[in-house]
């Protein structure tokens, strides 16, 4: 026995673009119209992707009013999201009592005791650089008595 052919029609289009736009996962919408998630995307992948470009278009509108008429949080939000703004992390020491960060252009070469000559210039460079660093760490205005 063959199985009963899928028909569509306009207000099944509309259904499912509504569906869609509402964030009904199409396994879901599949069950609600009646047919395979795989049948649903081959004959109605328009109105799901409408629906959901739909959907988008009119959570950023709202979004953006919020942040035009004032809203920090929505401001921030797109900021982030949309303008590619970062928070700036902290770095975290990776040696203690010294200015080598996570950050730092700085690579720490374990001793392979190879050459002990190369290795005790390399730890000497490395002293001095890390040495300067915290100077002028030190050394810089504190941007808090402004």
């Amino acid at each position: 026995m063959s199985r009963e052919a899928f028909i569509v029609n306009d207000a099944m289009r509309e259904q499912v673009r509504v569906l869609a736009a509402r964030g009904v996962p199409q396994d879901d919408i599949a069950k609600i119209v009646g047919c395979d998630p795989k049948t649903l995307r081959k004959y109605l992948r328009s109105e799901l992707d409408r629906g959901m470009a739909e959907a988008n278009s009119k959570v950023i509108g709202a979004l953006f009013d919020n942040a035009i008429s004032g809203n920090i949080a929505a401001q921030i939000f797109w900021a982030k999201t949309r303008a590619g703004w970062r928070e700036p992390k902290e770095p975290e020491n990776l040696i203690q009592g010294t200015a080598v960060t996570l950050g730092s252009p700085v690579v720490i070469l374990p001793d392979n005791h190879r050459d002990p000559e190369l290795t005790e210039k390399l730890r000497k460079t490395q002293e001095r650089y890390l040495a300067k660093k915290q100077r002028q760490r030190r050394e810089e205005p504190d941007d808090s008595s402004l």
